[in-house]
């Protein structure tokens, strides 16, 4: 694209306009404010945290600063960058400069300097147009490279105004091309600056309620939902930053790859996570085969696993034999049974129903103790009272068989022993076909599909505490000795400095140290340290934890198991889910919006759909709508915004890591300017090259799983795995790694292996040049979509 002559080139320190050079005083003004908020929010958080013993109230209020305050510096040095990136003018008069974060002066009125970009005052700098200018005459996108001011690109908004800066974008869509144009740099940027009006619309929607927000490849939708997350956490904050917003991910490649545009907007409190990570002390390493994937995530595992725990809650076959006193009991099953179902009438977790089952047990034992002691032979009435029972009550309660029984009808159980016992053992409980797919003798990782069973048997279960409990109470314990001790040596020492001296207390006044107005517990409660953690790092740690907004990425591939995971989470039932049904890969995702929501919120839902794709030029995405219209002929995909003029290509051979490295070093000399990687210089493969200060761009290599190893043999350097370095020059990924990730050029590897959405996504994630290798039969929509490229040349 061609930028407008501002837009060109300051290479220098002057400024050829006045216009140029009052905006940089502007930006220089706003780093001095900036520089020193962050100087006076350190010192602040340093002399709260160097404050000694105060009273709790005191504590407190210190512990709110600090969190506040590293909050806000947190805040100053992500946006540090990019502070300001526009301005408005009024049709009143005066003007708006607008940024990612509000600035205010430091006098008495707090004068705004610069306006957040999700304040209502800003809205106009993302809605208006000559038709509607709201108020405004002109519109200014302000362009920096760090602290300095690169080009100015203004667009007229009140016909009427005659008044030019020389700096007018006459489409005004420089900007916007601009950051199309630009090469990736392996993490998403964020779109504040070019949000667009239908975006700002979702964006800015109101919080309650579930959110569907439906779009193609390349049309924002996971921008908008980050954007989203920062707006509604300006919005709510007291809300939200106390229950925490959770985004959900589909890979740890892809939280990487967003992780840094919340933080550049403000925002550092928000929890990532991938559906693998939802459970405490578990995170999913393992992979399932598609079929255990697709069996796991269905709707009745939750049946399924509720007929398991009630399995574990079992008869004696026939009878459990206890001795007690020189005596043996017999526990037949019509007994337990009575226990049992008194039991499961409370409609307790497993775990919590224990203790009523461990009464019951105990009281049908103390029945048969004292019927065989305590009866009248000649009336067959009780000889014993209430005290005579209960100490046999406490016997039986002191025996280890009686417990050794009690463990083999009602044991303890822990989420992962039972889904493990499950999967090595399913027989019974599914199919015989469904058991051969999920069948796992030994646990040794856990599955993303894993992750929604453990949950679900942690509901059915409930906690067992008991051990954290018993080890809370001896640390509290250790606290309150170690804080009696410290008053003994204090009571001691005064004791030797008055003792014998009458004239110690000369006035008659009584003298007061800490044991006489403390005592050990509240002196230890005063000991216990402050949990400083944010409410993101607190709820990653708690399973129950209820977020206050859910926000969830490629929606349309989780499994009915998944769903109710999240649900548990959002019990407000306050979420924002994108995706797209035309790209779901995986066998046990829903894929269709009703199907996911209605158990849960009926029809109460909006849906929205983003319809502009500003990723992908239309040279690919014809081709790649071709591959999905083979099924689906009534298939519209999204209108792309842009044309490169470069067409996709294809390539047969015979030899493809030959092949790919050829393509590889083709395809990476065109990323902006970078020099190509060559076999004699791995040290330079996969690293990124920068001419002018400017990214060289990145290149994706998607390939079926199986090739990786053999490609990055012959690819030195190019990072692969499970969380591969996406910053890297080359990156080698399967096609579901690749979702939601864009890059400069991608090379689709063995396009015929693949199922059409799994296609669809790898054809989709070039924002410049795509080509196709292959050793097989290619999709018929490939074979006559695009030209076939000879030998290697590029």
């Amino acid at each position: 694209m061609q930028y407008i002559r501002a837009g060109v080139e300051l290479s220098n320190t002057e400024f050829p306009d006045d216009d140029l050079r009052r905006e940089q005083e502007f930006i220089d003004g706003l780093y001095v404010r900036v520089d020193a908020l962050r100087g006076d929010t350190e010192a602040s958080v340093a002399d709260a945290l160097a404050q000694g013993d105060k009273p709790m109230q005191a504590r407190l209020e210190r512990d709110i600063l600090v969190a506040e305050r590293s909050g806000l510096l947190a805040a100053l040095n992500a946006v540090d960058g990019a502070l300001c990136f526009g301005r408005i003018d009024l049709s009143s008069g005066g003007s708006h400069h607008i940024g990612r974060i509000g600035l205010r002066t430091d006098d008495a009125d707090r004068t705004p300097l610069l306006i957040d970009w999700r304040a209502e005052v800003a809205r106009p700098f993302y809605l208006a147009t000559g038709h509607t200018p709201m108020g405004l005459r002109r519109r200014r996108h302000i362009a920096t490279d760090g602290r300095r001011v690169t080009s100015l690109h203004d667009e007229i908004l009140d016909l009427r105004d005659r008044e030019r800066t020389g700096h007018e974008d006459p489409t005004g869509d420089a900007v916007l091309l601009a950051a199309l144009n630009s090469a990736r740099t392996g993490r998403m940027s964020d779109i504040v600056q070019t949000i667009q009006a239908d975006q700002d619309r979702i964006i800015r929607a109101p919080y309650r309620g579930v959110l569907v927000v439906e779009g193609g490849p390349g049309t924002g939708k996971t921008a908008v939902a980050l954007h989203r997350a920062a707006y509604l956490l300006y919005e709510h904050r007291e809300l939200l930053a106390r229950r925490a917003v959770l985004v959900v991910g589909p890979n740890p490649a892809f939280l990487g790859y967003i992780g840094q545009v919340l933080p550049s907007l403000g925002e550092t409190g928000v929890l990532l996570a991938t559906m693998g990570e939802l459970f405490p002390g578990v995170k999913a390493t393992a992979t399932d085969t598609p079929e255990a994937a697709a069996v796991k995530g269905r709707a009745d595992m939750a049946d399924v696993l509720a007929a398991v725990v009630r399995d574990r809650q079992s008869l004696p076959d026939p009878v459990i034999a206890i001795e007690h006193d020189r005596e043996v009991l017999m526990l037949d099953d019509g007994l337990v049974n009575v226990a049992r179902e008194r039991t499961r009438a409370a409609r307790l977790p497993h775990n919590d129903a224990r203790e009523h089952f461990e009464g019951h047990i105990l009281n049908t034992l103390t029945d048969m103790v004292a019927e065989r002691i305590g009866t009248d032979p000649y009336d067959g009435s009780s000889l014993l009272d209430a005290s005579d029972l209960t100490q046999i009550r406490d016997d039986l309660a002191v025996n280890p068989e009686v417990w050794s029984a009690i463990d083999s009808l009602w044991p303890r159980l822990t989420p992962q022993r039972l889904v493990a016992d499950f999967l090595a053992d399913p027989e019974g409980y599914v199919s015989d076909e469904d058991a051969a797919a999920i069948r796992r003798r030994v646990t040794r990782a856990w599955t993303t599909a894993d992750v929604p069973l453990l949950d679900e048997a942690a509901e059915l279960l409930g906690e067992d505490d008991r051990v954290s409990k018993a080890r809370a109470e001896r640390e509290r314990e250790t606290q309150i000795a170690y804080a009696q001790g410290v008053l003994d040596v204090s009571y001691a020492s005064r004791t030797y400095e008055f003792e014998d001296k009458e004239d110690s207390d000369p006035d008659g006044s009584e003298v007061l140290s800490a044991h006489d107005i403390i005592d050990a517990e509240r002196f230890a409660d005063r000991q216990e340290e402050a949990d400083h953690r944010s409410a993101a790092e607190r709820a990653a740690a708690d399973r129950t934890w209820a977020f206050g907004h859910i926000i969830v990425d490629e929606a349309q591939e989780l499994s009915p198991m998944a769903w109710r995971l999240l649900m548990r989470r959002s019990p407000t039932r306050s979420m924002t889910l994108v995706g797209d049904p035309a790209q779901t890969s995986e066998a046990g995702g829903v894929g269709s919006w009703s199907e996911i929501l209605e158990p849960y919120v009926e029809d109460r839902w909006e849906h929205t759909r983003l319809g502009v794709n500003y990723r992908t030029p239309s040279e690919i995405m014809d081709v790649a709508a071709a591959v999905v219209r083979a099924e689906n002929p009534g298939f519209d995909p999204p209108s792309s915004v842009r044309s490169t003029g470069v067409r996709p290509w294809v390539r047969a051979t015979d030899d493809l890591p030959w092949a790919v490295a050829k393509a590889v070093e083709e395809l990476t000399a065109s990323l902006g300017g970078a020099a190509s990687p060559s076999p004699s210089a791995p040290s330079e493969r996969g690293a990124p090259r920068e001419q002018g200060g400017a990214p060289a761009g990145r290149l994706a290599v998607i390939a079926p799983r199986d090739l990786h190893r053999s490609l990055a043999a012959r690819l030195d350097g190019v990072t692969a795995g499970a969380e591969p370095d996406l910053t890297r020059t080359v990156v080698l990924l399967d096609p579901r790694q690749s979702k939601g990730l864009e890059f400069d050029s991608v090379l689709v590897v063995e396009p015929g292996r693949y199922g059409t959405s799994d296609l669809y996504v790898a054809l989709t994630r070039a924002t410049q040049r795509l080509g196709v290798l292959h050793t097989g039969k290619l999709p018929k929509a490939l074979e006559t979509g695009l030209p076939e490229r000879p030998g290697t040349s590029a």
